[in-house]
């Protein structure tokens, strides 16, 4: 394994955030390695971290005031062994190569653990949504569909969003496709209720994201209820972890976007989050303007110079990092152990640094990485897959029992594949070793292809 570390990192530099997804498998995996010689044999880790395409494309569109700007485009069809390849689009300024293909590797095993028939990919474009008017945003989209629309399609690599993509951005690309197209299908996830989209899909990650918390805390004979949670980011995920999380009365005191955060020993309530949704979905302003709105609350600014998070060291008994990669280091770890925390989930893709993650394993935290506990956005995603095939629409009541039935089997599944490849309780061994299984096994049965 250090061999074929050494020929992608040697293959593929600068690609740190993609070395890193890789090197967490692998470890972990090891056991199953040892366990079947067929996987060595066939070199099956060497063609699983290598993406079956990459399409990589410029993207020209028309800013307001007439000048021609240019974006990079991406797509990574990562591997399609156990369906049509599935995975978000992110439009946001840091997006390149390697964060790409290290969402579309942790997509791959995400997908697998759904149970669903879902293959894993990524994409997207170094384009900022941010300060851009509805106009500069649907040419924007209009013109990265152009291209996308050749290599995308229901049984082919159905996208959906991610970062920077939200339900506005799904409405324009989905036009294009249709107009370039001449058809009326389902190509994209995350589609508007009146015309495809399913009840439960915006809500599905953050609702998710809770569900496999509260799993984890029965193994303890636990609930949320009365407990102090810790929320980062303010976005999609970070709104929907929150509301779950106060339907079952737990108190949540952080939210925070990329200027700063803010705190309130008050706890969010409903009335406070249906601002924050205003704030950030209509009005796409700050979190800073909530204490404008809560002066009770505090706002706390970013600092880059610190080498830790002061969010992560505030008094709590879970934290849900719903942001964005690498947020939580050593040290935040380090303070997130101090200051009581005995459950982290995370809400966003690898969230968590190695060092971070060492910390929560060694003091045997409920520590559940992302590709388990956040896969209720993508098992939704194929649940309005399903229905768009079957040309109907579930009662909002049916898929958020799928949606919980779904996080209670991949808890499930985690426990006994850690359990059974001597790691117990080891939700990241499991979640890796349970994904790898699935995927690898269908790899083999359809050849070397």
């Amino acid at each position: 394994m250090n061999d074929i570390l050494k020929i992608i990192m040697a293959r593929d530099p600068g690609e740190k955030e993609f070395h890193q997804a890789v090197k967490e498998v692998m470890e972990t995996v090891e056991p199953v390695l040892d366990r079947y010689p067929d996987y060595k044999r066939s070199a099956i880790l060497e063609r699983l971290v290598e993406p079956e395409r990459i399409i990589l494309f410029r993207v020209p569109w028309v800013a307001d005031d007439g000048s021609v700007r240019v974006n990079r485009g991406y797509r990574i069809e990562m591997n399609s062994a156990i369906g049509p390849y599935k995975g978000g689009l992110r439009f946001h300024p840091s997006v390149n190569l390697g964060i790409l293909k290290f969402l579309a590797f942790e997509q791959v095993f995400k997908n697998a653990l759904t149970t669903l028939p879902m293959g894993g990919g990524k994409g997207g474009a170094d384009f900022d949504p941010k300060g851009k008017s509805d106009d500069e945003v649907m040419r924007f989209c209009q013109a990265f569909m152009l291209e996308l629309a050749r290599h995308i399609g229901p049984h082919t690599d159905v996208p959906a969003g991610d970062i920077g993509v939200g339900a506005r951005e799904i409405g324009f690309l989905f036009g294009m496709y249709k107009k370039i197209r001449n058809e009326f299908t389902g190509v994209l996830t995350g589609k508007g209720l009146g015309w495809g989209g399913s009840l439960v899909r915006p809500e599905a990650t953050g609702y998710g994201n809770v569900y496999f918390a509260s799993e984890m805390l029965a193994t303890r004979d636990e609930t949320l209820s009365g407990k102090i949670c810790l929320v980062s980011g303010s976005g999609n995920v970070a709104q929907f972890t929150v509301e779950k999380l106060i339907d079952l009365e737990a108190k949540v005191v952080t939210l925070s976007d990329s200027s700063g955060f803010i705190h309130d020993t008050d706890g969010i309530d409903r009335d406070k989050l249906a601002f924050v949704k205003r704030l950030k979905n209509i009005k796409r302003g700050r979190i800073r303007e909530y204490v404008e709105k809560y002066p009770k609350a505090s706002y706390i600014p970013a600092d880059a110079a610190l080498n830790h998070n002061p969010l992560w060291a505030i008094p709590a008994d879970c934290a849900f990092p719903s942001a964005t990669q690498n947020e939580i280091n050593g040290v935040d770890a380090g303070h997130l152990i101090q200051n009581g925390v005995k459950l982290v989930s995370e809400g966003a893709n690898m969230p968590s640094t190695p060092e971070a993650i060492t910390v929560f394993l060694n003091h045997k935290l409920l520590y559940a990485p992302g590709k388990a506990s956040n896969a209720g956005g993508v098992a939704v995603s194929g649940l309005e897959m399903s229905q768009n095939s079957m040309g109907i629409g579930w009662p909002r009541e049916e898929v958020d029992s799928r949606l919980r039935s779904i996080m209670k089997s991949i808890h499930h599944t985690c426990l006994d594949a850690a359990a059974e490849h001597g790691a117990p309780g080891n939700y990241m061994a499991g979640a890796n070793i349970a994904g790898f299984v699935k995927v690898v096994n269908a790899m083999l049965d359809q050849g070397l292809v």
